[in-house]
């Protein structure tokens, strides 16, 4: 099954304008920007046919270009990553069996990750979509809950049932655990990675479904999948000793440059 690697990018972030151009220096005291480390994450993925950036600004073309990405150009009106996904595979001519959306504020993502996304999708015919999620330990929870108790929107937490179809996402911490957990035990809050692997009939009718009451609250673009009777699958993947973050904030740079330097990551 072939497969594509979109990384979609826009400069217009509400939180963080800018966001796929913001450095982060690696263990060897190099800078690169965020763009040029998720395009290098997405390189490492093994059975990959093709790994293109999407954008509709000028200044992240000429970028990712100049450190080697294939890009292409998408409108401006596309409301989400999603979204812009769709319309790259079909300025693509379409034609791929799997296409992934590995969004462009992950360079943590490890391949195996989507790797297993991957395969998690070959084999539940039934789903349509899959994306991973991560067991968190006592650090991670601390981290989100951190987020939410400061007033910002960081990580994304997902409940799903026994056969892994998903029940829902939230940028609250769900579910609720009254608990006090150490560092290294494992919680039952599932951390959302925010990758998706689309089979190309749902992503290229999602842009034509309308934003359901919990996608505009979330701000969740997978849910509207869910609100649309579309079944999502989440795939568990293991961190083996990786740290993971996202970059949603200014303030995650630091956050994420200490992780990289702890796992020596150039």
């Amino acid at each position: 099954m072939s497969v594509l690697i979109v990384i979609p990018a826009r400069y217009a972030s509400s939180r963080y304008p800018g966001k796929p151009l913001a450095e982060l220096k690696g263990a060897s005291g190099e800078s690169r920007s965020l763009i040029e480390r998720s395009w290098r994450a997405a390189c490492d993925v093994g059975g990959v046919d093709r790994v293109v950036v999407a954008t509709d600004d000028d200044r992240i073309r000429d970028a990712a270009e100049a450190f080697g990405a294939e890009v292409v150009m998408t409108s401006t009106d596309c409301a989400n990553g999603t979204e812009r996904c769709a319309e790259a595979h079909q300025a693509l001519g379409g034609g791929f069996d799997i296409v992934v959306n590995l969004q462009g504020d992950a360079p943590l993502t490890p391949h195996w990750f989507v790797e297993s996304l991957v395969q998690g999708l070959k084999d539940a015919p039934e789903a349509e979509i899959a994306t991973p999620v991560l067991r968190c330990d006592g650090a991670a929870l601390n981290s989100l809950l951190a987020d939410r108790k400061a007033g910002r929107v960081g990580g994304t937490t997902a409940v799903f049932a026994v056969d892994h179809r998903a029940l829902y996402f939230s940028k609250e911490v769900v579910p609720f655990t009254s608990r006090i957990y150490a560092q290294e035990d494992a919680t039952p809050v599932f951390h959302h990675v925010g990758v998706y692997a689309y089979r190309p009939g749902a992503l290229a009718a999602y842009p034509s479904w309308p934003v359901g009451p919990l996608e505009q609250l979330e701000g969740l673009e997978q849910l509207r999948f869910m609100e649309n009777g579309r079944a999502v699958l989440c795939v568990e993947v293991e961190a083996k000793g990786r740290e993971f973050w996202e970059l949603n904030n200014p303030e995650d740079v630091p956050k994420i440059e200490a992780m990289m330097a702890k796992m020596g990551l150039a």
